[in-house]
């Protein structure tokens, strides 16, 4: 499936911004059944300085500043993008899959091979998600004994949070910290996606952030409204000898073609789509537009 995505991002500022520095998480990365076919990005004003670079995770930024008095800023980036899940290891037939633990996975961290120590990163407190409660461990267990088969347990661990958790966009924001999150049983996708890790991690398990897109389709008869879609997020176990596998907890589902990855982190922290220092005052209001169709 070819898919192209708009990404507008548009600050308005109450007062003019003399200089600004920004990173932009929104160009998507390759790897086996995804094909980034073009890529572009617009930023007004027109930046003083821009250049692409690769941050930690190996996911595509771009680095740029505006050095020019403004009150608007607006970055529009646009992506056509192949997706074939089909081309990507197949999760159900692969025997080491169906054979590995909770405690294998434990264990093979333990042995410190380039391979786990490549994962590492991904079992330790990060910014957002650190100091894991007696609470999200306790929930976490459930589906995460040691002898339990890691990707039948991180599957009904993700069935859980989509039937025991309440999508409101109303309830949390950035900083609403996870243990609040865990007791009003309320949140977004990024919410679901850091509360999976945080259980993960509880156990021992390497689990990271992914940012990115989904397809939203519209009702049968009704048609596509532009805008609509908007940056999505989900999660990542880790199977040594396998991989990372993905599974999206707001849709209760193993991401296939209508998901694309613009980056991966420890957690949104890591891979906001935009962030960056201004010098000015003042209030500032955003807005996000996201469209996704088949190109």
């Amino acid at each position: 499936m070819l898919f192209k995505v708009i990404h507008i991002t548009t600050y308005d500022y109450d007062e003019a911004i003399t200089h600004c520095h920004n990173i932009a998480n929104l160009k998507p990365i390759e790897f086996l059944g995804q094909k980034l076919v073009n890529y572009s990005i617009e930023v007004t004003p027109t930046p003083s300085y821009i250049e692409e670079d690769i941050d930690f995770f190996k996911n595509i930024i771009c680095r740029f500043s505006i050095e020019q008095p403004h009150k608007k800023l607006i970055v529009n980036s646009t992506s056509i993008v192949e997706r074939n899940f089909d081309l990507q290891p197949d999760i159900y037939s692969s025997l080491i899959v169906k054979k590995t633990t909770v405690q294998d996975v434990i264990n093979e961290l333990k042995k410190g091979t380039e391979e786990m120590l490549s994962v590492h990163d991904f079992t330790l407190d990060s910014q957002f998600i650190k100091n894991i409660s007696p609470e999200i461990k306790q929930y976490a267990e459930v589906s995460l004994q040691p002898n339990r088969n890691v990707f039948e347990g991180t599957n009904e661990l993700m069935k859980r949070i989509f039937k025991d958790f309440t999508f409101d966009s109303n309830f949390s924001t950035i900083a609403t910290p996870l243990d609040d999150v865990m007791k009003a049983k309320k949140g977004v996708c990024q919410d679901f996606a850091q509360i999976s890790i945080a259980c993960l991690r509880s156990v021992g398990l390497p689990a990271r952030y992914v940012s990115g897109y989904i397809e939203t389709l519209p009702p049968p008869g009704k048609e596509k409204l532009v805008g609509t879609d908007a940056s999505h997020a989900w999660f990542s176990v880790y199977i040594p000898q396998f991989g990372w596998v993905d599974f999206d907890p707001t849709n209760d589902q193993i991401p296939k073609n209508q998901h694309i990855t613009t980056s991966y982190g420890r957690d949104y922290f890591d891979v906001p789509p935009l962030k960056g220092v201004l010098y000015g005052s003042g209030n500032s209001k955003m807005k996000v537009s996201v469209d996704i169709r088949p190109a």
